[in-house]
């Protein structure tokens, strides 16, 4: 039986394992990636790449090709109707989305999942291996022996991995080969997405929004060029459910042709792994919480998981962090998914109360005309302050409006050093020193480790409370891990920051 030798094994070849292997190939870390499926999906799924999401590929390199294949941001709009031929009854912004915002340097993409995956396929160049399942997997100090059965010619073989990232989906083999439970509210139901084409634009060019949600089910543009996908709740008869029927009642027409594509019956899951880790396997993505699709939540989270483990685990194969620094990925990590759990549930309930609201406003007598209040506001539903606002090591809500901070624990502020380079540019596969004086820090000795000193301009360090000589040392996934106000006393200040933060 073959046996292949790496450092990480990555399996699930979905955007969180593809971010995975991007990410960990920049670090210089030998990985393949194992995929059940025989190809990349070719459904839509997910397609909301949020402000975070974006700002992680552009450090990869990927935003730009990302948001040419995306909706203009003008799309970035929920509208709700009674059909989509219908006049809007109410209508919310997704902020981030459909217009740019001061706190960061990128806008988030509306894109289908089967447009991104290809882009982070390509950002690579380590092994893929499709039609290739998990099915097993034995370990010891040293390693962990993961059996591979290849799907398509039966054959089995075997990768010894010095550690495995399990991002293979809601109903993960490795989580439940490994026994982990999960918690949380559980199935909140059962739904189908039909991928058709239809001559829409009457409806929609003048309008644009990146969902239509009527009373008989939501309706979404896909791509730039064309297509729409209907979702809604699995009819009880699905078996014989008329397809193009249903589709056209929620578009209000009979008159309009509807050509089903493919049909994907999936269910609504809300819960989260009771462990992230065990030994040398990792849980991230859908495998580690499965977060309904309210507000777009669930594979931007999967995206900040791995961004968030990559550069721990490329210390500790380096030999420049402890094996104890792997700890902190579920600590830091299993916070914010429940968290984002919360606030998909909460998503779900106020997606549902607004044709609710709707219906009680007919039935009241109200014109059809009247519009009514959605129960949230544009900036709670946007979550920007879970978005960009995660701070590891704090136990507060971040709430819902995201407050820049230099403080330890929270994302690196976005501030312009130049007109085109942020803050957030200088960060890479390194930590990273921000300071008005770059001489007196670029002193200090900081071997092991990787360690770039970026000076700022004048008008940065005021607002954060850094004197002349003070500096924020950044890690690499872009979180604050140590901040000084003035220069330390002692020369080892930065020194001893670092083996704290990688020990």
């Amino acid at each position: 039986m073959t046996v292949a030798e790496v450092d990480v094994l990555i399996v699930g070849g979905g955007p969180v394992g593809l971010t995975a292997r991007a990410l960990l190939e920049r670090w210089g870390v030998r990985t393949v990636l194992v995929e059940k499926h025989v190809e990349l999906s070719p459904f839509p799924r997910s397609r909301l790449v949020n402000v975070r999401s974006m700002e992680i590929l552009r450090q990869l390199g990927l935003a730009e090709a990302v948001a040419a294949r995306a909706f203009a941001p003008e799309h970035g709009r929920i509208r709700f109707r009674d059909t989509l031929q219908d006049r809007d009854f109410a209508s919310a912004a997704m902020i981030g989305i459909d217009a740019p915002i001061i706190e960061s340097p990128v806008i988030g993409a509306l894109t289908s999942q089967d447009r991104l995956e290809p882009t982070l396929l390509r950002a690579a160049d380590t092994p893929v291996r499709f039609g290739v399942e998990l099915v097993d997997m034995a370990e010891d100090a040293e390693c962990v022996v993961a059996s591979l059965l290849d799907r398509r010619g039966g054959t089995e073989t075997r990768v010894r991995a010095r550690y495995v990232l399990a991002a293979d989906g809601a109903n993960s083999t490795a989580r439940h080969r490994l026994g982990i439970g999960t918690t949380g509210p559980g199935s909140l139901g059962a739904f189908t997405t039909v991928v058709f084409d239809a001559d829409l634009a009457r409806w929609s060019a003048d309008q644009p929004a990146g969902v239509y949600a009527t009373a008989h089910g939501s309706l979404l543009p896909l791509y730039p060029e064309g297509g729409w996908a209907w979702l809604a709740p699995t009819p009880e008869d699905a078996a014989q459910a008329d397809w193009p029927g249903l589709v056209s009642r929620a578009i209000g027409s009979v008159d309009v042709r509807v050509d089903v594509v493919r049909v994907q019956h999936w269910p609504v899951n809300a819960v989260v792994a009771d462990r992230f880790r065990d030994g040398r396997v990792f849980l991230a993505g859908d495998a580690a919480h499965a977060i309904p699709p309210a507000g777009g939540l669930g594979m931007n989270a999967g995206i900040a998981d791995v961004h968030n483990l990559c550069w721990k685990l490329a210390g500790v194969l380096r030999g420049w962090a402890g094996p104890g620094l792997l700890e902190t990925y579920e600590t830091e990590r299993l916070a914010v998914a429940h968290r984002t759990l919360q606030q998909a549930v909460a998503n779900s309930r106020l997606m549902v109360q607004a044709p609710q609201r709707r219906q009680e406003q007919l039935r009241n007598g109200h014109a059809a005309s009247t519009e009514i209040e959605l129960p949230w506001s544009e900036r709670y539903f946007a979550q920007l302050g879970l978005v960009l606002g995660v701070a590891y090591g704090s136990d507060a809500d971040p709430g819902t409006d995201y407050v820049p901070t230099p403080e330890p624990g929270h994302r690196m502020p976005h501030l312009w050093l130049t007109p085109a380079r942020s803050t957030l540019d200088a960060l890479g596969e390194w930590f990273t020193v921000l300071t008005p004086n770059p001489t007196s820090w670029e002193k200090q000795i900081a071997a092991p480790w990787p360690l770039h000193v970026q000076p700022l301009p004048d008008e940065h360090p005021a607002p954060w409370g850094l004197g002349p000589h003070g500096a924020l040392l950044v890690r690499p996934d872009g979180h604050i891990g140590a901040r000084w106000s003035e220069l330390p006393a002692d020369d080892s200040a930065l020194h001893r920051a670092l083996v704290t933060i990688t020990a």
